[in-house]
Parts: C-alpha cells; structure tokens; sequence
C-alpha cells in the first residue's frame, strides 16, 4: 500500500484522546513546580531546561486539547471542511515554541561553558530519574492516534523529546558525581536542545507542506497516474491535484478522459477509480470529472496562475478588440 495513511475521523481519536492529553497536561504542570524549585536548588542547568521544556508541553498539550475540541465541530456554511485545520495551526505554534526554547537552551549552555557553576549532582540525578518515569507515563498516554493526526503528535514529540532530555540530565548527574566535571551539565543541554530542534524542524516541515497543499510526501503521483491509466476504459488523466486538510484528512481531483459512453457505464468506471484510490493511497475524498476522447485536455498539474494569468489576457484582448 503506497499510502500510509487512511482517513481516520476526529470522533475516532475523540474524547479519549482529549482525555488523555488533559491528564498528561495536570500530570506535567506539578512536575514542572517540583522540577523547578529542585533545579534552583541544585543550580542544575540540565533540570531548569528540562522544567522549561516541559512547561512548553502544558503549553502544547492545552492547545492540542483545545484544537480537537475545536474539530469536532460540525461544518457549516461558513466553514465547509469543518476546523480540520486548527489542529495543524496548533502543530505549527507547537514547533516555533520548540524552537525559540532551544535558542534560550543553547544561550544558556553557552554562558555555563564560558563559567561552570557547581552543580549538586545527586539531585540532578533523583529528580532527573523522577522526570524520565512521568515524561514516559505522559508520552505513553498521548502516543495513541498521533500517527494519524499532526497535532497529537506535535504534542507526543514534545513529550517524547522530555524523555531523551531526562534521561541525559540523568547521564550528565552521573558524570559530575564520578568525574566532577560539572561542564557536562551544559553539555547534556545543548545535546537535548539540538534533539528539540531537530523535532521542531520534523513538525515545521510537515505542517508547511499541508498549509502550501502540497502533495502529501508518502504519494508518487507518477505513481498514481499510472494505476489510474491502467483501469480498463480510462484514456487519459489531467488537471490532477491531491491535497491534505489535515495529515489523515486527504482529497483529490482530477479530469478522467473516457471514450463516449453511457452515463450509467460511467458511473460504474468512476466508481472503480475511486475505489482503486482508496484503497491503495489511502484517500476517500475523490472528486473526479469524466470527460469524453476529444476534449482539450490541460497539462497534468494544472497551473492555477498561469490558467488565470492566460484568462485574463485573453479577457483584455476581447475588450480591445471592441
């Protein structure tokens, strides 16, 4: 199966995943409380950075929350594909925050390396075991539905991240308790604030690609238009776009070039097509246009602009031929 993803219904994740993401929200925020006043006590950098990472999961968590309550909201007249949308709007705030904690981090980090403040190391290492054992309970109890949905898994990936970051505050106590190199507190920051950044980009790059409509990246469309050409009674495809809503949420249209047939036989074919569509790219939103052999087809990837820019000075042309 070339797509990965099928349609999966926002009341399929529904309350339960609201749930969740509420508990894990209640869950962290009296982490962080404790992580903090233990960081300050300590003067752990490695603790501090996990507590402000972690007080950006309340942050996603909330929102993340709020964005599903949102789309399952019925669609209206005035929103016709429903709030779909507010979640990858919700995934892409997710990652800037991302980003901008791990410029702070590596601010920070740098200014401990020039001057390494001592640091209590066995505090860094109970408080940091304490945080890995929540951060996997919350990761585990948000990791449901978000490999069908970007802002569950904006907020998962937050939460995964506080697992790797607590776990290196963990390793970084250990190494100042045995070696006294009290460097390795700062270093264990910028290692977990190179892996925030790495997940902001991951998140960032993906939320882009559906707010540009890009084509999803796991779809081939030479692929696809292949599969579609091979249907017995299909002559041609053009003015082909595929599209997402939302990271499950996937639409296409296309102009199908038949022979001259029945309405009836063609209904039967377009049915076909868009079962075979389905089922292997994983897209149940199909609006198909049959044509007739003989029409004036455009190019395969319809260009919008260049359609529009022909339009309108053919349009102009007209007037001054008047």
């Amino acid at each position: 199966m070339v797509g990965g993803h099928t349609h999966v219904h926002v009341d399929a994740i529904g309350g339960h995943a609201k749930f969740r993401l509420g508990l894990s929200a209640a869950l962290t925020i009296a982490f962080v409380i404790f992580e903090v006043v233990a960081g300050l006590i300590a003067n752990s950098l490695a603790l501090l950075t996990d507590a402000a990472h972690n007080l950006t999961d309340v942050l996603a968590l909330v929102l993340s929350w709020y964005a599903l309550h949102l789309a399952e909201q019925p669609s209206h007249a005035g929103k016709t594909f429903g709030y779909h949308r507010v979640g990858i709007l919700v995934a892409l705030i997710n990652s800037t925050t991302l980003t901008v904690i791990s410029a702070g981090i590596f601010y920070e980090a740098y200014e401990r390396f020039v001057s390494p403040p001592s640091v209590a190391a066995d505090i860094v290492i109970a408080v940091g075991a304490a945080a890995f054992v929540v951060n996997v309970i919350t990761a585990w109890l948000v990791s449901h539905g978000a490999e069908h949905d970007l802002n569950i898994r904006s907020a998962f990936i937050h939460l995964l991240g506080d697992v790797f970051s607590t776990a290196g505050a963990v390793v970084a106590g250990i190494g100042i308790w045995f070696t006294g190199f009290y460097w390795l507190d700062p270093l264990a920051s910028v290692l977990i604030g190179l892996l925030i950044l790495w997940n902001a980009w991951m998140i960032l790059r993906e939320t882009v690609d559906i707010l540009l409509e890009s084509t999803p990246r796991d779809i081939e469309m030479s692929a696809m238009v292949r599969d579609v050409l091979q249907i017995e009674g299909v002559r041609g495809v053009h003015d082909l776009h595929v599209w997402s809503i939302s990271k499950s949420f996937r639409f296409l249209t296309a102009h199908i070039v038949i022979d001259d047939v029945l309405i009836s036989q063609a209904a039967l074919l377009q049915h076909e097509i868009k079962e075979m569509i389905r089922d292997k790219y994983g897209i149940g939103h199909c609006t198909l246009q049959l044509e007739c052999e003989g029409c004036d087809p455009d190019s395969l990837y319809c260009d919008i602009s260049n359609h529009y820019g022909h339009r309108h000075r053919h349009s102009k042309h007209r007037h001054a031929d008047k």
